[in-house]
């Protein structure tokens, strides 16, 4: 069989090549790729973007099922767009994939369903935000209500770089955030103390497969120093996440998140990527979701995954995954 890996990053490279190694795979193609990608053996780019573009590729080359990347086309709708085409596809929908793509979505939706993350307020008035930052101190976190490439957060260490960071998204959108209709818009939150790891599952609408822990190098400097940068490297497992921890982090977090969007009329499938913080107790808190694998943290994990990934997809877009073991 043929499948098609959408995106063009180190994420989508280490997807495709561990496909690749299914001996049900005749050849992954990945849309658009990159220099890395097409140089895998069993491994085709192809020069294809455009969402019905992608749906007339799949339907000519029969392609049994496609695996989606990255933020931009889950938010662009794609998952959507082949559902309604009939084609198999693995990821969230429009509105299911704003877990990622509104940072006040999230935020609203954590609070709804009493899963455990920072206090926080938005804020489309700089002015307003610029007042709320002076009666918190810092250190605070401010983030862009939109996509960001990953580099849409700032952990504020003084007022100075929270005042910043807040022109920064506001008032002038230096960092080329996707807003949507609202326009820019910020969430600041309160910063949280702890480790920082890396939960990643698979999920098909009801039941979730945790895949192997991870942390990567946010900070750019060392000892934890410098702005976020969007990735440089990671590891598996996290020390951090403890059985304890795991067990309590898809206890208190990850099924309450499916079943929450279940309740809301939005399932969610796909992988659901929680950047969790976790506190001297082992106490997890959301920092964000990402709709998506993470990238770099997608390396590692497959360097560590034993089983099919054509199988684990497979189970998760027949609604199997409880089945189905990594």
């Amino acid at each position: 069989m043929k499948i098609l890996v959408i995106g063009s990053g180190g994420r989508e490279h280490a997807l495709a090549w561990k496909l690749v190694r299914s001996p049900r795979i005749h050849k992954v193609f990945v849309a658009p790729g990159n220099p890395g990608t097409a140089r895998e053996p069993g491994i085709e780019n192809v020069a294809v973007t455009a969402i019905p573009d992608l749906i007339e590729f799949v339907r000519k080359e029969q392609v049994a099922l496609t695996v989606v990347g990255p933020e931009a086309p889950l938010a662009a709708g794609v998952v959507d767009a082949f559902r309604a085409a009939g084609l198999p596809i693995f990821g969230p929908t429009r509105l299911a994939a704003q877990l990622e793509s509104s940072k006040d979505f999230a935020k609203q939706f954590l609070e709804r369903h009493k899963i455990p993350t920072a206090k926080y307020q938005t804020f489309s008035d700089s002015a307003a935000a610029h007042a709320y930052v002076d009666a918190e101190g810092a250190p605070i976190v401010i983030k862009a209500d939109g996509l960001a490439a990953g580099k849409g957060v700032v952990v504020a260490m003084t007022l100075a770089e929270a005042h910043e960071a807040i022109d920064a998204m506001l008032t002038h959108n230096t960092l080329g955030v996707q807003y949507d209709e609202r326009g820019p818009r910020v969430v600041i939150e309160e910063f949280m103390d702890g480790e920082e790891a890396s939960f990643i599952v698979m999920a098909d609408g009801r039941h979730a497969l945790p895949l192997a822990t991870s942390q990567d190098h946010k900070r750019l400097k060392d000892g934890d120093q410098g702005p976020n940068t969007g990735g440089m490297g990671a590891y598996s497992p996290a020390p951090v996440v403890t059985p304890e921890v795991h067990a309590r982090a898809m206890r208190e977090i990850i099924m309450p998140t499916l079943a929450g969007m279940a309740a809301e009329g939005l399932p969610y499938t796909g992988f659901l990527y929680a950047g969790l913080m976790i506190d001297s107790k082992g106490a997890p808190r959301v920092v964000e979701f990402n709709c998506r694998m993470g990238d770099p943290e997608t390396q590692p994990i497959m360097m560590r995954l034993k089983s099919d990934l054509v199988d684990l997809v497979e189970a998760a877009i027949a609604g199997k995954l409880d089945k189905i073991e990594a």
